[in-house]
């Protein structure tokens, strides 16, 4: 919160999160004139609050019910407007989440998070720091400071509650270096207007496991610090092209990347044998990749929205070293049915493949010493339906029912049905 005060703002209301409500849509309206008085001065507040309830009436040890909730804080601010600064735009966002893991609590050995909402250690962090400058008539942008790399690469709605449908899709799979919401580090972008409806981008950002440990998270994930530990660099590029066929608005993207970092082999040891079975350190890799693709199109209705949307998210992680080296989903969203223009309708289907050599030397390690771990080298198949509900501006309820097949991608996990419901509201 200092850091806030700092620059002369106050905390407030709606959020930076690709599943917020409507921009300019409140729960509190305009503040009794505030909020239009402060972004006149350049200054807009959000201040957001969204919970998610999961409960398993099939799949795991037990029948649970969890809850998990977040609360935002940000600050935009035009700094040509209010300091002078020309083209440079300052974002800062303070997060603070809580709550249970219904996946871990039941036992369900699903890959993907149940509750998208969870993780990072359920506690403050500092999820967004920097300044974005525009040059060149705006055909050049420079962002720097703490950056999520999913706020600006393989960037995707999170309008669903299963991890599966949520984010930038290549953050579900390599987590520990590819850092999305709500965790960031020292990072910067730099994007190319190629076109009216082009862009090419990429970035530098720090790898540092001590970012995404939990202990590191709740003693210090809210401060500007730069702990040791650096390991190397993330270097994501992406193409992008947007496209408005009759009035319908589309997003498509290509990207890859690069993590400077050494990875452990997932199976070889330094002698290229069967780890599992020597008990031997791993073989190390000079470096780790993938790619991605990200397809959104609306298919019909207007350009204001209402109507259906249909999206494609592909990525593919590297083989040696990910454990989850695979993940497709792809659905659709009806904006507007029923008449009810806040109102929509989800419906997605998606795989996260577990690496099957990661499960070879799960089944090597047990032969060895006689455990009785499990591990899955299938697919962990999702399926997720919801009805989003929003009675009044900057609230939204959204139940869903999620159907998870082969939790994990082994067949000795059985099949979860699980009913949730998903709550923001935007104050």
């Amino acid at each position: 919160m200092g850091v806030l005060a700092a620059l002369g703002l106050s905390i407030g209301a709606s959020g930076a999160r690709a599943d917020q409500v409507v921009p300019g849509s409140y729960l509190l309206g305009d503040w009794g004139g505030q909020r239009t008085r402060l972004e006149d001065q350049g200054v807009r507040l959000s201040f957001e609050y969204g919970s998610q309830v999961a409960h398993n009436f099939s799949g795991g040890s037990d029948r649970l019910t969890r809850y998990a909730d977040q609360w935002m804080f940000q600050a935009t601010v035009d700094m040509q407007r209010r300091w002078g600064w020309k083209g440079a735009t300052f974002q800062g966002t303070i997060t603070d989440r809580n709550g249970r893991n219904l996946g871990a609590d039941a036992k369900i050995g699903n890959s993907m998070l149940l509750q998208e909402i969870y993780g990072r250690g359920q506690t403050w962090h500092l999820t967004q720091f920097w300044v974005n400058q525009r040059l060149l008539d705006d055909r050049l942008q420079v962002k720097f400071g703490r950056l999520t790399v999913g706020e600006d690469f393989a960037s995707f709605l999170c309008d669903f509650q299963n991890l599966t449908f949520c984010g930038s899709q290549p953050g579900n799979l390599v987590s520990n270096y590819w850092v999305n919401w709500p965790t960031s580090q020292w990072a910067v972008r730099v994007k190319v207007q190629s076109s009216e409806r082009t862009y090419l981008q990429s970035g530098v950002y720090q790898v540092n496991p001590r970012y995404v440990e939990d202990d590191y998270a709740r003693r210090s994930g809210w401060t500007l610090g730069n702990p040791s530990g650096t390991t190397g660099a993330l270097i994501p590029l992406e193409f992008g092209w947007q496209v408005v066929p009759g009035g319908r608005s589309g997003s498509y993207k290509v990207g890859a990347w690069y993590n400077t970092s050494d990875g452990a082999d997932l199976y070889d040891d330094t002698a290229r044998n069967s780890r599992g079975l020597t008990g031997l350190d791993p073989l190390q890799h000079s470096g780790q990749y993938g790619a991605y693709l990200n397809f959104q199109q609306q298919i019909t209705g207007t350009e204001e929205g209402r109507g259906a949307s249909v999206f494609l998210n592909i990525t593919q992680t590297d083989r040696r070293t990910a454990v989850l080296d695979r993940q497709i989903a792809f659905g659709v969203v009806y904006q507007g049915p029923f008449g009810q223009v806040r109102d929509a309708i989800g419906l997605a289907m998606g795989t996260t493949h577990n690496n099957a050599r990661h499960a070879s030397y799960v089944r090597d390690s047990n032969a060895r010493t006689g455990e009785a771990i499990a591990a899955g080298g299938g697919n962990e198949y999702a399926i997720e339906a919801y009805y989003t509900w929003a009675p009044l501006p900057g609230l939204y309820v959204r139940p869903n029912v999620q159907y998870i097949v082969h939790p994990g991608g082994t067949s000795a996990n059985r099949n979860a049905f699980v009913l949730g419901l998903k709550t923001q509201v935007s104050f």
